[in-house]
């Protein structure tokens, strides 16, 4: 029997740069809210696993009528957001039942993945208990300091996306002891960095280009464009 996937999505942003009057992941890309097709997207890919959407306690309502006028038909609990990410994914964690082998962390705002990304986070995270998608980084980068600039060797750097997926108990655990160390959990910037402080290992899987994290009304523009043009996701 497979075992138990918990999925929880992270959808607390406000949407400041976007400029909107909206929250970012209840705005729509070709006519379809940005967190309903991020949902969607996770259920098409893992149908039986468990999906829960934390939100702030301002937004539940409004989600749940975005939820019935894009008439979504997936399955799922609502969970309620805290004052920093870290505490919005425990909540999530929190929410799920203890059936649950592995836990996916996704944002909310990153709809344009593939289902093929999805399953292979999960089929990594099976082998190593804790799996991050990751892309190349194609810029030049310079780090910054107080003598200046210099230029930094981007072969050896990658751009972090989620889903990022853990064993459950794992990721429990991670939370539970950096939850105690609040120095550690304000430097937490994602859940792979609250696992590697707890002293657990992260493997690296392939993320995706269009995996984008929709944060800007030109975020948006490149999602209307690849949906538009039926990229492969």
């Amino acid at each position: 029997m497979a075992e138990c996937v918990g999925i929880v999505v992270v959808a607390g942003g406000s949407g400041s740069r976007m400029g909107a009057v909206l929250p970012k992941q209840f705005l729509e890309i070709a006519g379809r809210p940005i967190l309903v097709r991020t949902i969607e997207r996770m259920h098409e890919a893992l149908p039986e696993a468990e999906i829960v959407v934390v939100l702030p306690e301002a937004h539940v309502e409004l989600w749940r009528e975005c939820y019935a006028k894009a008439d979504c038909r997936v399955e799922h609990r609502v969970a309620l957001g805290g004052a920093t990410r870290f505490d919005s994914v425990a909540s999530g964690i929190a929410a799920l039942s203890d059936d649950c082998q592995l836990v996916a962390v996704h944002d909310g705002v990153r709809p344009l993945l593939s289902v093929d990304m999805i399953r292979r986070g999960v089929e990594c995270a099976r082998e190593s208990g804790a799996a991050v998608p990751v892309i190349a980084v194609v810029d030049s980068i310079r780090e910054v300091d107080s003598e200046g600039s210099h230029v930094v060797d981007r072969s050896r750097l990658r751009a972090v996306q989620t889903p990022q997926v853990f064993r459950a108990d794992l990721l429990k655990r991670a939370y539970a002891v950096i939850g105690a160390r609040l120095d550690d959990r304000s430097k937490a910037t994602d859940d792979a960095s609250v696992v590697e402080m707890a002293g657990y290992k992260v493997a690296l899987y392939d993320g995706e280009p269009q995996n984008l994290k929709l944060t800007t009304p030109t975020d948006l523009s490149v999602a209307e464009i690849i949906l538009r043009d039926g990229a492969n996701i």
